[in-house]
């Protein structure tokens, strides 16, 4: 096995819609004024978890949320740099009450002083893992990174990244953006891990640069052109990319290894919550946040959402909750140090610029 520059801590067990908000959210300078009473929470959050057709585990999660307690949920998506960014920027006028978002960006945005400490009913069931140490932060969905590619044209999954080098692959290949979206810096750390270290892993994504199309802000978008052949290949994540095979039929998931020895792996990659640092509506947060970890939300994250649940404690048997298991079966799962990721990213990203730069 190569050398990995990444340490393996240890294994892992293998709304009716909201309002998708747009400029009106953007506040200005001062604190923020919204009615703390209000019947309203804003959720800025990673894409994903939200069905192309309202038939995803956030639109269930949402729409029973508001059937049981009349309180609205406002929600905006992008990728997960792109939400902490935002919610930065509106820091002096907050908007948002929680932030979904995969690592290493949710512990970029408790460094930055986003988040506040609120534990909410449930966590104590959920892998010490998948929550921060001090209370910012919890895993509301398991989720793990891997890729995909169109069953028709391809017929087989790639055998290991160096075959996404051949030249059947020209134009052919798309990954979403390390640095701006969750899946594209989760691309980033799965080649630093296999090939063994930043170099080696830049160097590969030298000539991967021959095939490539280009950046995508979102790793959403980048499904439905594989499923229409558009693409032959491109990075996404178990949960989200399931979700969207039950209506893109040409879609399947794999996971790359090397021709050099490193076995096809995963890493966990969960959609973490953390209620934002002078919410404006954190009573109403707080609700949403144990409403998303509650037995009845959890047991519906494989069936309806396509992806693991957080509690421990749910054993879930229904179909998909079986396909996802046979999915994962022979993957080796390794655990990144999202601590020094979350520390070094700015440098790992400009490294990915300067060795993909036309």
């Amino acid at each position: 096995m190569p050398r990995n520059l990444l340490p393996v801590l240890k294994p892992l067990a293998a709304v009716t819609t909201g309002l998708v908000l747009a400029a009106g959210l953007s506040g200005c300078s001062g604190a923020s004024s919204a009615d703390e009473n209000a019947k309203t929470v804003t959720v800025y959050s990673a894409d994903g978890l939200k069905g192309e057709k309202g038939d995803g585990w956030y639109d269930r999660v949402f729409k029973d949320f508001e059937a049981t307690t009349g309180i609205k949920v406002q929600y905006v998506e992008g990728g997960s740099g792109e939400m902490v960014q935002r919610a930065l920027r509106e820091k002096s006028n907050t908007q948002a009450d929680l932030l979904i978002t995969l690592p290493p960006f949710i512990q970029q945005a408790d460094g930055k002083g986003l988040l506040q400490r609120y534990v909410p009913a449930g966590a104590d069931k959920v892998d010490g893992g998948a929550k921060s140490p001090d209370g910012t932060w919890t895993s509301v969905v398991n989720n793990y990174f891997g890729f995909i590619y169109n069953k028709k044209e391809l017929k087989e999954a790639p055998k290991n990244w160096e075959e996404l080098l051949d030249a059947r692959y020209k134009n052919k290949i798309q990954y979403s953006t390390p640095g701006v979206a969750g899946d594209g810096t989760a691309l980033l750390i799965k080649a630093m891990h296999d090939f063994g270290g930043k170099e080696a892993a830049m160097e590969y994504l030298r000539k991967l640069q021959a095939n490539n199309v280009g950046p995508s802000s979102s790793t959403g978008k980048l499904a439905p052109k594989v499923d229409k052949g558009e693409l032959l290949a491109a990075n996404g994540d178990v949960q989200m990319n399931h979700a969207q095979s039950r209506t893109m039929p040409n879609l399947g998931i794999w996971f790359p290894g090397t021709s050099g020895g490193a076995k096809p792996s995963s890493f966990g990659l969960p959609y973490a919550a953390g209620l934002v640092a002078h919410a404006p509506h954190s009573a109403n947060g707080k609700k949403l946040l144990d409403f998303m970890l509650s037995e009845q939300a959890q047991k519906q994250v494989s069936e309806i959402g396509g992806g693991f649940a957080s509690r421990t404690d749910i054993k879930a048997t229904d179909a998909t909750a079986v396909e996802l298991a046979k999915l994962m079966r022979g993957v080796e799962v390794f655990q990144p140090d999202w601590m020094d990721i979350a520390k070094n990213l700015p440098q790992y990203v400009d490294a990915w610029k300067s060795a993909t730069k036309n």
